[in-house]
């Protein structure tokens, strides 16, 4: 099928500038301490309750109606903002494989130039304005930017390359390096 709309510019002179970001709600954890919290949603090995634990996430009010049709998904992307994170470094030694220092762009670590967090979390329900996940990853209180749902013929990539992670031949969930 041909393009009907001829081609328009909307780029052009609109550099981004201030970027204001909306808090639409709030993630309610068992987790109120960094250690012990799992570092992704399906890496539950050596936490706390070393199983993937049950978490709500409380959008305010007017963002309720936002929630229409998502409880038919079986996962939810949520992004976050690590408010506690107040440094970050251009290069981190992750805590899995050897101690190499690694890009941070190439790696998960929380401390970043903006601390957005990713999660894919397991939808278990939608109840009024609150949203019931599994795989918690995310401290209590964490503020809430976006929740979008997951589509597998969009954000599955069967059989992606992993970079450094497929080199140190550890198993995707295995567990992190203790010192």
């Amino acid at each position: 099928m041909q393009r009907r709309k001829p081609p328009q510019d909307h780029t052009t002179g609109r550099a981004a500038g201030n970027m204001p970001l909306v808090v639409i709600g709030h993630v309610r954890s068992p987790y109120t301490e960094r250690f012990g919290t799992p570092r992704q949603p399906t890496v539950t090995a050596q936490t706390s309750h070393d199983t993937a634990v049950e978490a709500a996430i409380e959008l305010l009010p007017e963002y309720t109606p936002g929630l229409k049709d998502l409880a038919g998904f079986e996962y939810v992307w949520v992004l976050a903002w690590l408010h506690l994170n107040a440094h970050w470094k251009t290069q981190v030694v992750p805590p899995r494989g050897p101690k190499v220092p690694r890009g941070v762009f190439a790696t998960r670590a929380p401390h970043r130039p903006n601390p957005i967090a990713l999660s894919a979390l397991k939808l278990l329900g939608v109840q009024g304005n609150v949203v019931r996940v599994l795989g918690i990853d995310l401290l209590d209180g964490t503020p809430v930017l976006d929740l979008k749902p997951y589509v597998p013929y969009a954000d599955a990539f069967a059989g992606a390359r992993a970079g450094w992670l497929d080199e140190i031949g550890q198993a995707p969930d295995g567990p992190d390096r203790f010192e």
